[in-house]
């Protein structure tokens, strides 16, 4: 059965990850799209909302198609799908160049989202890492790496639908998974939405600026 929305999805992940109300959590979410998923959770958790940092990189001409992940936090964590690499035909020079155009894409939603807003910090606390979907996972790994290299005490990865093989591998990047929705036949996460529309930046920073680390915890 398909979502309404994004916000629907957030409410019903939020009632499955109902037994970390009020614990020391934070949630990550994946900028745009896994924004409005992640703050229903934020909000019926008690918890901070913030980002993690991430991109897509995409094979030249077909940038939907991804070929790899970076996520910028500090250090970049680059993640390789190297069939997609192969299979495509792509040479190190040209994946080089995609992820440096990722990067600063990376810096300009950092510049853009946060400006002087303080950061949550994932250190000793539960992280969930919350986004619309996952299809090949390659983004995800990304953004798990870098919430982990935070040192949290738990790493949990919300999605309200995932291809079952992709979930499977994810296994061994987080500590708990909580998905709605597998399907060994993935139609892609937009499929399983009544209404998929683009998510703009406003809308993230006015997500960011109602649930972010400035608002009380209760």
């Amino acid at each position: 059965m398909p979502f309404r929305d994004r916000a629907q999805a957030g409410a019903r992940l939020a009632k499955a990850l109902a037994a970390y109300k009020g614990k020391d959590a934070v949630v990550f979410a994946l900028p745009r799209g896994g924004v409005p998923v992640a703050a229903p959770i934020a909000d019926a958790l008690h918890a901070p909302l913030d980002l993690s940092l991430v991109r897509k990189i995409g094979v030249p001409g077909q940038p939907e198609l991804a070929m790899g992940a970076i996520a910028n936090g500090g250090a970049p964590i680059v993640v390789r799908n190297e069939d997609v690499i192969a299979l495509a035909g792509v040479s190190e020079c040209q994946f080089e160049r995609a992820c440096a155009e990722a990067s600063a894409e990376i810096a300009r939603r950092r510049r853009l989202y946060f400006g002087d807003r303080p950061r949550a910090s994932a250190a000793g606390r539960i992280a969930i890492v919350a986004d619309d979907g996952v299809a090949t996972g390659a983004t995800t790994r990304a953004a798990l790496r870098a919430v982990r290299a935070q040192e949290p005490s738990k790493l949990i990865l919300a999605v309200p639908v995932a291809p079952g093989e992709t979930l499977d591998m994810l296994g061994r990047e987080a500590d708990e998974i909580v998905c709605l929705e597998t399907h060994d036949y993935f139609m892609g996460v937009g499929c399983y939405y009544d209404d998929f529309r683009q998510i703009e930046d406003d809308e993230v920073v006015s997500l960011l600026e109602r649930y972010g680390p400035r608002r009380p915890r209760g």
